[in-house]
């Protein structure tokens, strides 16, 4: 129910702001709108304001719609004609039609800029240890180095680091990080030698990049296991656990379960002395029949936190790269997966970003405000796209009206329409298998 609600807060915004950069620009153009929907069908609430324009709420929130007067009416008041869309000049149709993904660009600023200016904490980009024979291994990286840049630009957080790297895999370039060890600055340049699949795990694992949890912290030892015949206790704090340095829980983890009954030498935090404890893990067996190593105690551990926050103009800035940065990046995935080079499971529908809603609703309001200026952003770009029945197919008959002196042929128009109802019945039938693909797999 929670990520239900998250969904249709998340469609009523980002359909309401599209649909008011029609209407708005539609009144500001002397165009009449008859009905402002919220929704499709049925018609559950509905009130008319003096102009005449009916502001509805309809009974399937999956869309919205303006409608305008498209041609004056027979027998209608005198001076119609001159508040029918159709006969407008094109310059003033055109900015009618792009002014609602063109709102939904300019949401996508104003909800960044806002967390820009409030702030968020977010992680500290310090990395943890990298995988043995990943880019980042053979580049040299090592845990503990904390990103400052990425091809120079700077960067605050972890999820600025992640924004920048994705951007450099999707063109499989291999980006120069800075990083900051032990007081010294390094330059270093990560090897990429392929383009990122986005359509399964976390692209940033093929890089070998992993942000740093924290030190691990045992929080609970469970009473007759192998980490209280260890003499580990609570509170104790783990430095290295055999060749591993700086581990944070996630690594200890994995280094456990693979070491099953082979005994580890932790070098530990206790009440800020460091003593060397060996722990034998003992062996358990999993449904799947695979053997694992557990000590039996409960590791916890956080990354360090940034309060990344910008003044009023930064915070503009920022986010008006951001968004634009955001929309080339979906062009450029979009323009990939008809080449074949990035995998067409990257396309989501509704269940995906319904489910997203709610995670990033749970995480909290800044998470949230982050995902629906991303959505927002998507909404925009696709509805831009040169595919009739969507905004960008009446701009490019717009386009098409300018090039040649008239309208595109009513024929053709309606052949367009039909081409581009299969194009998006495709793309939606497509969006709903990798939506069902990715819930039960």
């Amino acid at each position: 129910m929670y990520t239900l609600i998250a969904f249709f807060v998340t469609l009523g915004i980002l359909i309401t702001f599209h649909e008011l950069g029609h209407y708005l620009t539609a009144r500001a153009c002397g165009v009449d709108v008859q009905r402002f929907s919220v929704g499709f069908g049925k018609v559950l609430f509905k009130r008319v304001d003096k102009h005449g324009t009916e502001w509805a709420v309809s009974a399937i929130p999956l869309g919205g719609y303006v409608k305008m007067l498209e041609l004056p009416e027979l027998g209608g008041p005198a001076g119609q004609e001159q508040r029918a869309f159709k006969l407008k000049p094109v310059w003033s149709r055109a900015a009618i039609v792009a002014a609602g993904p063109i709102f939904n660009l300019l949401l996508a600023v104003v909800l960044y800029a806002a967390i820009n200016l409030v702030g968020v904490e977010e992680p500290v980009a310090i990395l943890a240890g990298p995988a043995a024979g990943s880019p980042a291994a053979l580049a040299g990286f090592e845990a503990q180095d904390k990103i400052i840049a990425v091809d120079d630009v700077p960067v605050a957080s972890w999820s600025q680091v992640r924004f920048q790297l994705l951007r450099k895999l999707t063109n499989g370039s291999s980006p120069e990080l800075t990083v900051v060890r032990a007081g010294q600055t390094l330059n270093k340049s990560l090897p990429i030698t392929q383009t990122a699949d986005f359509s399964g795990a976390d692209p940033m694992l093929q890089t070998g990049l992993r942000l740093w949890g924290g030190e691990p912290k045992i929080i609970k030892v469970i009473a007759g296991g192998a980490g209280e015949a260890a003499g580990l206790l609570a509170g104790d704090i783990v430095l290295s656990a055999d060749s591993l340095l700086s581990p944070d829980a996630s690594a200890l983890i994995q280094l456990i379960q693979r070491k099953a009954a082979d005994p580890i030498r932790l070098r530990i935090n206790r009440g800020g002395e460091a003593q060397l404890v060996e722990v034998t893990p003992r062996a358990y067996t999993l449904e799947s029949g695979a053997s694992i190593g557990r000590i039996e105690v409960q590791l916890g551990g956080a990354p360090a936190l940034t309060d990344v926050r910008y003044g009023l103009f930064e915070s503009l800035s920022n986010a008006m790269g951001r968004t634009l940065d955001t929309s080339v990046f979906s062009l450029q995935m979009m323009g990939k997966m008809l080449l074949g080079e990035v995998s067409w499971r990257n396309v989501s529908g509704p269940v995906t970003i319904a489910d997203y809603a709610g995670q990033t609703a749970k995480l909290g309001l800044s998470a949230y405000i982050a995902f629906l200026a991303l959505v927002s952003i998507s909404l925009g770009v696709l509805n831009l796209l040169p595919i009739p029945m969507l905004d960008g197919g009446h701009l490019l008959y717009y386009l098409i009206e300018v090039i040649k002196g008239s309208p595109v042929d009513e024929k053709w128009m309606e052949l367009g329409q039909k081409a581009g109802v299969g194009v998006l019945a495709c793309l939606m039938a497509l969006a709903m298998f990798n939506d069902l693909v990715r819930l039960f797999s």
